[in-house]
């Protein structure tokens, strides 16, 4: 497995998470940034283990802009393998303003397409605003991380050639939308993770941890009818493709 989006600077035991979680067979990581600070600590992540890579990005709940000098010169580096996490929100009390928002995604959109990197999105009830900003940027890639909508919107994303990420959230019992998707969408755009600390699964308590990550494995490989290895190799494929730096 790969998990394709966790917070590490986020986990106070990151290194016996990432231990555990490497001993039940997940063989990378994609530690990703929401500001300048926390991107440059997942690229000290990635640079320090050969099984971690980097996203840099400019979260919506930053209260000011983002310095895309610095992300750009964080993405010149070859561990770094996509622009993320941006995105917008609309329901978070701390999130930033709504069109400072928009314009810090806007702008980590175009640094993505600059450096030819695909792009990890957060979206918080912000699903059409995304979807036009994206939109606004042909040729652009990436992934609807910690996806948590229906097929209707799903089909939008895709038909836009983006990814869907499926983390804790497609365990729960209340996410039958969710599981519908990671059933019915193509097989080569899907992609697991755990975001954690957050996006808990069913059954677990606490803060997501790095190894839980094979609770989102055993429901999605079941709604899509594989055994855990075929979905492996699946989500493998898909990533590679996706982003291409990384290396397996």
């Amino acid at each position: 497995m790969i998990d394709t989006h966790i917070h590490l600077d986020q986990l106070p035991d990151a290194a016996a998470q990432l231990e555990e979680a490497r001993g039940l067979g997940v063989e990378a990581f994609i530690a990703v940034g929401v500001d300048e600070k926390t991107s440059a600590l997942a690229l000290d992540w990635a640079r320090g283990n050969a099984f971690v890579w980097a996203g840099v990005g400019h979260h919506p709940l930053n209260r000011t802009g983002p310095d895309l000098a610095r992300l750009r010169a964080l993405c010149q580096d070859p561990r770094v393998v996509a622009v993320g996490e941006v995105g917008l929100d609309a329901q978070d009390p701390e999130r930033g303003p709504e069109a400072a928002q928009r314009e810090w995604f806007d702008s980590c959109c175009d640094l993505a397409l600059e450096m030819s990197l695909p792009v990890c999105v957060h979206i918080r009830e912000t699903a059409q605003d995304v979807y036009d900003v994206l939109a606004g940027h042909p040729g652009l890639g990436g992934v609807i991380h910690y996806w948590s909508l229906g097929w209707e919107w799903a089909e939008r994303f895709l038909e836009l050639g983006f990814h869907l990420s499926f983390s804790g959230v497609a365990t729960r019992a209340t996410q039958q939308q969710v599981r519908e998707v990671a059933r019915r969408m193509p097989p080569e755009r899907l992609l697991l993770e755990t975001d954690a600390p957050w996006g808990l699964s069913r059954g677990r308590s606490g803060s997501m941890r790095a190894a839980w990550i094979l609770d989102t494995r055993q429901v999605i490989a079941e709604e899509r009818q594989l055994s855990g290895p075929e979905l492996d190799e699946l989500e493998w494929g898909n990533a590679l493709r996706l982003f291409s730096r990384l290396r397996r």
